[in-house]
């Protein structure tokens, strides 16, 4: 199954007429200007989708920053989105796909079969020559009948315990993983046993996915075999989308850990490690130094959503 559409080969199918969904998923930690710039610039009949909205449930210390809404509340957004079943959607952003895979995990997970991300989101679009238009896209509701449970996930106590059975991967910032900063959850550092693989890693400087092969390379160093049990987590479990379609795109299948750090690091029941070390000790003190003291404000600190 396909993860990738480039601009060309989405280009060529819209001209054809074959009935896509385009969904616009601008959205970047930190910041709140995902809707007007949608409505400044989007690729043809695409529509608007609101992250913390309508891809998360409200925030709660136990699920997380952005815990995954419950199946029938998704399945009345993706309705609203203007998607049948039978219908190819395409979903991407303007920051390398990071926002947009989440939508497009959340619709695998939700046993819908076709859906891809734009290789290079609208930058991509746009270099290509191809047009735009501004306004917002209302379409017609849709009647898509969505299913859950079909992408491996795992919990919080999974989590704790899964380097013993095979490679826990953190997509955030490497400073937010060896807990020099953190912008925005209670306690900085990371799982202990995780391996630090950030996002930026998995993508060219112009935002698209690095080749198969490469990508390949990339998860072999960081300890991944044919056989690996492999699992991933950033902040809030929106950017470990996006780890988890680089994954696939290797010829990996990977859980996600939903609640991730927000999750993890609200428990004080769960060790934080702080460190370029999956298992640097005497963690705690330091990072809760490290989340107070007001350094973890800086942009690229909040890679890892």
């Amino acid at each position: 199954m396909a993860t990738l559409i480039s601009a060309s080969e989405l280009h060529a199918r819209l001209e054809s007429g074959k009935r896509t969904v385009l969904l616009d998923v601008r959205w970047v930690l930190g910041r709140s200007d995902g809707r007007a710039e949608y409505q400044s610039a989007h690729l043809p009949g695409a529509v608007f989708v609101d992250l913390p909205t309508e891809l998360a449930d409200h925030a709660q210390p136990r699920q997380g920053r952005h815990p995954l809404p419950a199946p029938d509340r998704f399945q009345e957004s993706a309705r609203k989105w203007g998607i049948n079943d039978g219908d190819t959607v395409v979903a991407y952003d303007n920051s390398g796909n990071m926002a947009a895979a989440r939508v497009w995990w959340m619709l695998r997970n939700a046993d819908f079969g076709s859906v891809y991300l734009l290789d290079g989101g609208l930058a991509a679009w746009r270099a290509a020559g191809y047009p735009v238009e501004s306004g917002e896209v209302s379409p017609a509701v849709g009647d898509v009948t969505l299913g859950a449970g079909r992408m491996p996930s795992i919990t919080e106590q999974e989590a704790g315990q899964w380097h013993r059975k095979g490679v826990l991967l953190d997509a955030r910032a490497g400073e937010r993983y060896r807990g020099e900063v953190e912008p925005i959850d209670p306690r900085a550092g990371h799982i202990p046993g995780a391996v630090s693989a950030p996002t930026t890693g998995n993508v060219t400087a112009d935002g698209r996915f690095l080749p198969a092969e490469e990508l390949r390379r990339r998860f072999e160093e960081l300890g991944l075999t044919e056989s690996s049990g492999v699992a991933v987590y950033c902040g809030s479990g929106v950017t470990a989308s996006h780890e988890i379609a680089a994954l696939e795109i290797a010829g990996y299948r990977a859980a996600l850990y939903p609640g991730s750090f927000s999750q993890w690091s609200n428990n004080a029941a769960n060790t934080v490690a702080i460190g370029k070390d999956p298992f640097d000790e005497g963690a705690d003190g330091a990072a809760d130094h490290a989340a107070s003291s007001g350094t973890g404000t800086s942009a690229g600190s909040s890679v890892g959503a």
